[in-house]
């Protein structure tokens, strides 16, 4: 059978299914997109060493030349949006990866030009052009160190780090290159994973939750950290996403807790809101066994997950959000929602909110007519729910998202320093599309060692009030 440009056999393409990591990648929105990325890396190095003829070259520095373009300068749009975001956000996050293999395949195309005495020098000015564009992308990348910590220091203060590190001796701000080499392959034996604890008796999987916690010591006592995974509110899976920062805390001594939660359109908004409160409320009556402090817990996640994580943290102990479960406490000490959708009724009149909300919002999630029920999804909008009892926030936006544009962010955090009382820091990420922090890579590490000390320093200045009353 052929696979893109690959020739492969049935027992090639068997043994790619029965290996467990691919089982999982089959099994999540990464499988829509990751195996053309795969295919353009495999066909970099098989052809550029089995003796590609030089029309093949050329066509691989086009495609490669067409995905730094995009990386670089998204294609925009509403729809055009969604394949620009999934080849884009690839290209910039394994941009070291695609740059080796882009050089690797071009020193070889010259070695063989020289030995032939011809060479395409259309498809060498690509590939230098390319090799140019993924450079940019890789110190892009690299600035995102920079962009966090400046985001920190505008909202904690200049002596944020230096407080912390008094503290905490093991605060890492370095690029974990080992574990960027094999970006796939997300794991800590420093941690231990408990999977598949029921929260909610939903009767399915979307009631399950798992339990991240350091390996081989016991644990009491340890802040809490709740992951929700994103997708459009109609997909996704609690081991797909924020592995990364998950696995970082974890090993850092905190409690880490991923959950499922009911999707559209079996179930309309604000079923996810009630699923996430209810994880909450399971948090503060049982993470103690884990070794959790039910007392401190913050949130996070990312895009649909962006959203969920605002709207709990700004509406704690609603009862509309909790049926059933009214006296529950599901306040949070802290929320860190990444490249969030934060605009559901339109209100900032900015044309793609009013298109989402009216092309996919409305139908596939609220599943209902806004200009019917406007106020449904005013009240669903974190924009339009911010408070100033809101807790301390940490918003991380992508300034080329083309899924969620990053002016909802902007909106989003300019309402809420209007009238919180805490800190609130925002790090708009220079070239950087949606879903930065799904895998390792050079801006994730950077994203996630700045969500650490947000999330360690809040913990401490926690615990300070707490002692003080």
């Amino acid at each position: 059978m052929v696979c893109g440009e690959i020739m492969t056999t049935p027992q090639t393409c068997r043994s790619w299914v029965d290996d467990s990591r691919y089982k999982k990648l089959a099994s999540s929105p990464l499988s829509l997109f990751i195996p053309v990325m795969l295919r353009r890396f495999y066909n970099t190095f098989y052809f550029a060493y089995a003796g590609a003829m030089s029309d093949s070259f050329l066509r691989r520095q086009l495609v490669t030349a067409a995905l730094t373009t995009n990386a670089l300068r998204p294609v925009p749009g509403n729809w055009p949006g969604i394949p620009a975001m999934f080849a884009g956000w690839l290209t910039s996050e394994l941009a070291p990866h695609l740059l080796a293999a882009t050089t690797a395949d071009t020193l070889v195309q010259l070695t063989r030009g020289r030995r032939d005495g011809h060479a395409d020098k259309r498809a060498l000015a690509l590939a230098v052009a390319s090799v140019a564009g993924l450079s940019y992308l890789v110190r892009q990348a690299e600035a995102a160190k920079d962009d966090v910590d400046r985001a920190l220091v505008e909202a904690l203060g200049e002596g944020y780090l230096d407080d912390l590190t008094k503290v905490h001796t093991d605060v890492d701000m370095a690029i974990p290159w080992r574990q960027l080499a094999m970006p796939f392959r997300v794991q800590n034996p420093e941690v231990e994973v408990l999977k598949d604890i029921t929260y909610a008796g939903t009767g399915s999987s979307r009631g399950l939750l798992d339990v991240y916690r350091p390996a081989g010591t016991p644990v009491s006592g340890a802040p809490v950290l709740l992951q929700v995974h994103g997708g459009g509110w109609t997909i996704g899976n609690k081991d797909q996403q924020g592995i990364p920062l998950m696995l970082h805390m974890a090993a850092r001594g905190w409690v880490c807790v991923a959950i499922n939660y009911r999707l559209s359109p079996r179930h309309r908004f604000p079923t996810h809101l009630v699923d996430v409160k209810r994880s909450i409320a399971w948090i503060r009556e049982n993470v103690e066994r884990f070794g959790g402090d039910p007392s401190y817990v913050a949130i996070t996640g990312g895009s649909a997950g962006g959203h969920l994580t605002a709207l709990a943290a700004l509406t704690p102990n609603d009862p509309e959000y909790q049926p059933g479960f009214e006296d529950a406490d599901t306040t949070l000490q802290a929320a860190v929602p990444h490249y969030g959708v934060y605009d559901f009724a339109g209100a900032s009149g900015e044309r793609r909110a009013l298109q989402m909300r009216d092309s996919f919002l409305g139908p596939r999630v609220l599943q209902k007519d806004p200009r019917l029920h406007l106020e449904d999804f005013e009240r669903a909008s974190p924009l339009l729910r911010v408070n100033a009892g809101a807790p301390p926030f940490f918003v991380l936006h992508g300034a080329h998202d083309t899924l969620v544009p990053v002016t909802q962010a902007r909106h989003f955090v300019r309402r809420l320093r209007e009238v919180s009382h805490n800190p609130v820091a925002y790090a708009e990420l220079p070239g950087t599309q949606h879903a930065f922090d799904v895998f390792p890579s050079i801006r994730s590490a950077h994203v996630v060692r700045g969500v650490d000390r947000f999330l360690r320093w809040n913990y401490a200045q926690w615990q300070e009030d707490r002692a003080d009353t």
